[in-house]
């Protein structure tokens, strides 16, 4: 009979008996060093980490799940499409088979804490076959200040090449991403798409922040030079790293953030910006940390000869992306928080074109259009979207990371609004002058100017006037901005056609708040847009 393999102090706490080595909180070098050896990834020729993630370019909603382990805790979480439950027996099975394989491979382990705030932070051990996929984590997480690791909050199994048998362990594929909260416990196989290691954190700190009075959100967060700050909500591909990444602010994260009784702070301590058609030009903060030494660049083409990288190179995927610690940027907050904020900018990549470029809210219809989270799947985000966008409504800017009940986060909105009257905008970054394939990419110099004079309190001391389409407040004029771009029908040049693909948008907009029907106040119901008679 075999002797049982002793107990790694690292991973006791879950019964996993490593038969490798056991690779523990390497430093970026030599975490590049063995991504390199194992065959992991090429370099760019800056120094850059290039990996491949194979099937996988995006993230794979329909394969998330969550424990359902009969709690009382366990029947706040709001089960449906997004939120799928799985038996605790199978979610034991799996766990079982995971750590079985994983004891047979060399391991990677990097104690990380999300939350800048240590009062609400978080400690997450990662448990990973692959070195590049523990260097992401390196790159956007905290590094734990624990020199005497004890038990994590959370522990993450990461198991990119084992896959789950569907017709054994009740998954719809051979990949899984399995959240056990009554257990802190998280589950990752069958897919190499280092997204979802981020977005599993995040969904984690959803589900715990609410509970202490903290409101968390998916949005980034930069600061002006007079302290003001200011947040950007809005899905992947909207320009919530793009736009809060500039020259003249300052940075504290670019895509999660806590808002507490105390302000803003950062969960991450790196970003993970789409990198298609990045430009020097346009975007040379994010062009220049993307290729550092350090960084994780997923999917991107290459010279095979020089290794030159080429933002421009779609070929794998439209979601191509770069990870890379915040420090890489210059004029980040190195505290990682900041005020509560002046400014909110919700950010919709309208493919209808018929919302304005930007719009100021009122305070019910910011909550109307956080509920609302209207904006579109861009190519490739996630697994089995095709070249064509499509238009969607994700709950508070971010329903598939939202465990509990969207009234939840936005009744934490709502109150910090009141406690703190924040300006908050709609913007627009999608199209202009007609729907995607006829009408045009709202330019991002327009996009920021627009928020710079929102920023600078111009348009506040400007007028406005109300569109008869949405209802939305539009301003009249914007330095830098042609006046004919502000009000979206201009620029369309068959008017009947604009008021037809406007009013299908309001029609879906009013089926879809149907769901708040009965659990939100009927004033903030009552502020959306209406069908022309």
């Amino acid at each position: 009979m075999t002797a049982e393999l002793p107990l790694h102090a690292l991973t006791a706490h879950i019964g996993l008996r490593p038969e490798k080595e056991v690779n523990v909180n390497l430093s970026s070098a030599r975490l590049v060093e063995h991504a390199v050896i194992h065959r992991e990834c090429c370099l760019s020729n800056s120094g850059a980490v290039i990996v491949e993630t194979g099937e996988h370019t995006g993230r794979s909603p329909n394969d998330k799940f969550i424990v359902d382990n009969g709690t009382e805790s366990d029947r706040q979480i709001a089960w449906g499409k997004t939120n799928k439950s799985i038996s605790v027996q199978q979610h034991e099975q799996i766990f079982v088979k995971v750590k079985r394989y994983l004891e047979t491979k060399e391991l990677f382990i990097q104690d990380a804490i999300a939350g800048r705030d240590r009062q609400y932070a978080q400690h997450f051990r990662i448990i990973s076959e692959k070195a590049w996929a523990a260097l992401f984590t390196r790159d956007l997480l905290f590094p734990s200040d624990n020199e005497n690791p004890v038990k994590p909050d959370f522990t993450l199994l990461h198991a990119p090449d084992f896959y789950a048998d569907p017709g054994v362990d009740g998954t719809r594929t051979g990949t899984f991403i399995i959240l056990n909260f009554a257990e802190k416990i998280i589950l990752i196989g069958g897919t190499s798409y280092a997204g979802e290691i981020k977005k599993s954190v995040f969904t984690a700190m959803n589900r715990v922040l609410p509970e202490v009075g903290v409101f968390p959100m998916h949005c980034s967060a930069n600061i002006g030079e007079n302290g003001e700050t200011a947040l950007f909500f809005g899905l992947s591909g909207t320009g919530k790293t793009t736009l809060s990444s500039t020259s003249d602010r300052f940075l504290i994260g670019d895509d999660e953030h806590g808002w507490s009784p105390k302000g803003i702070f950062n969960f991450e301590n790196g970003c993970y910006a789409k990198t298609i058609n990045l430009s020097q030009e346009l975007e040379p903060q994010i062009w220049e940390a993307s290729q550092r030494f350090g960084a994780v660049l997923e999917n991107v083409g290459f010279d095979e000869n020089t290794r030159a990288i080429d933002f421009m190179d779609g070929s794998k995927t439209e979601n191509t992306r770069a990870a890379y610690p915040i420090s890489y940027i210059e004029g980040h907050v190195k505290s990682g928080t900041g005020q509560h904020p002046s400014h909110i900018f919700f950010l919709s990549a309208d493919a209808f074109g018929v919302l304005p470029p930007i719009s100021r809210l009122n305070r019910e219809q910011a909550v109307f259009y956080f509920l609302l989270g209207y904006t579109a799947k861009l190519a490739g985000t996630e697994k089995g979207l095709g070249a064509e966008p499509e238009a969607t409504f994700s709950t508070c800017f971010g329903e598939p990371f939202l465990p509990l009940a969207p009234t939840v986060y936005a009744d934490l909105l709502l109150k910090r609004i009141d406690e703190h009257h924040p300006k908050i905008w709609l913007v627009n970054t999608g199209w202009s002058g007609g729907a995607f394939g006829t009408g045009s990419r709202i330019k991002l110099p327009y996009s920021r100017a627009m928020i710079k004079a929102a920023l600078d309190n111009e348009l506040a001391e400007g007028s406005f006037y109300a569109d008869s389409t949405f209802g939305l407040n539009i301003p009249t004029h914007i330095e830098g901005v042609p006046d004919s771009i502000l009000d979206p029908i201009n620029l369309w040049r068959d008017k009947a056609r604009f008021h037809q693909t406007a009013s299908e948008l309001i029609f879906k907009i009013r089926e879809r708040m149907k769901f708040f029907s009965g659990s939100l106040d009927e004033a903030i119901l009552a502020c959306g847009p209406v069908l022309p008679e």
